[in-house]
């Protein structure tokens, strides 16, 4: 398995190791619970250096982006982020995305750690079938560890140890400034749905860093945060993720993304395809549940009304927050309006769940 530049660290600290993507990374450290209750009370911090960076730039570097990407990457200015996703030809998903302008010729990708390779293989081949002169692409994710420092306490841990002016860095924007000597990105963006950085810096400094932010968070309840929690808070906020809510056998369309598919920009991969789905109707949409009886929803259990299978659950778990079951799904659309009631066949019973919008906890 890779390992992060934190892999001993983690070690270290008692956590608890698991192969995710084929990463050596920590699902939880002092407990799922206490861990997501610590990133929405105060702060926790989490090692994310398995995402991956791949760096676009030269002079066509944002009309290759357009062909690249479902959302239009020439509204943003320098410092700013972006959420975006890459799709086939067939309009399904190669990976969902964030792309950080720094200049009109020079931007980053950040992607999801197992699609790292896949996402660089077709950028490189979409880059070849362009024809397209004065755009380099390079993987830079050997390069840079990434972590993220989230919760309401996180403007606070992060202030004592940077003289940038994070009050100033306005949410989904980013800069290049210090952090205990070390210079980095920091991006005012997170997959919690609280307050937070990530921070891009290099792999060599990683350790340092990391201690560097415990012992600054410790005196306001910041915890270390494994795979576990990230997991419930992003479900809690109602967060796609690769290969549950999205792939390749599932549009942006259907997984609730069109507000980033912007059909009316000029043409990009997969652009067709979306059109004409869009033309005759998504056959399934993304959902959220939440549980009326005391039953966790888990990926892959279908769903009914009735005798007819109308779905089936992406990712669910048991908020933290609400002390309930709590699921993202595809469903029929004719099942899709808020407060329908649906069955859950948990194990062999069927159990009662509610159709709701996300966010869960706001």
């Amino acid at each position: 398995m890779k390992k992060t530049p934190l892999n001993q660290v983690h070690r270290e600290l008692g956590a608890r190791m698991v192969d995710f993507g084929g990463w050596d990374m920590p699902v939880q450290y002092s407990g799922v619970i206490d861990e997501h209750q610590a990133v929405r009370e105060a702060a926790g911090l989490f090692d994310v250096s398995h995402m991956g960076e791949i760096e676009v730039s030269g002079s066509n570097a944002l009309a290759f982006i357009q062909h690249l990407t479902i959302n239009d990457a020439s509204t943003l200015i320098d410092g700013q982020v972006q959420y975006s996703a890459m799709c086939y030809p067939t309009g399904g998903v190669v990976d969902d995305v964030t792309l950080y302008r720094f200049n009109a010729s020079r931007y980053l990708f950040c992607v999801n750690a197992s699609n790292t390779d896949k996402d660089f293989a077709w950028m490189e081949q979409l880059l070849a079938d362009s024809a397209m002169t004065d755009v380099v692409l390079t993987n830079r994710s050997d390069e840079f560890a990434q972590m993220a420092l989230q919760g309401p306490k996180a403007e606070t841990i992060l202030s004592a140890l940077t003289d940038v002016a994070l009050a100033d860095l306005v949410y989904y924007h980013f800069c290049e400034g210090e952090v205990a000597g070390v210079k980095m990105i920091i991006s005012r963006t997170g997959y919690t749905g609280e307050d937070g950085f990530e921070l891009y810096l290099p792999a060599s400094a990683a350790v340092e860093i990391w201690q560097q932010l415990m012992t600054s968070g410790a005196p306001h309840g910041l915890l270390p945060i494994g795979l576990g929690a990230r997991d419930t808070l992003r479900l809690e906020k109602g967060y796609a993720l690769y290969g549950h809510e999205l792939s390749q056998e599932i549009s942006p369309l259907e997984a609730g993304l069109a507000w980033i598919t912007k059909l009316d920009k000029d043409d990009f991969v997969g652009k067709a395809a979306l059109v004409a789905l869009k033309a005759v109707g998504v056959p399934r949409r993304r959902v959220g549940l939440v549980m009326q009886e005391r039953g966790i929803p888990r990926e892959g259990y279908p769903l009914f009304v009735g005798d007819r299978e109308v779905g089936v659950v992406t990712s669910g778990t048991m908020s933290p927050t609400l002390k309930i079951g709590v699921a993202l799904a595809l469903v029929e659309p004719d099942v899709a309006k808020a407060e329908t009631e649906l069955e859950v066949a948990v194990r062999n019973r069927r159990m009662v769940a509610k159709v709701a919008r996300p966010p869960f906890v706001k």
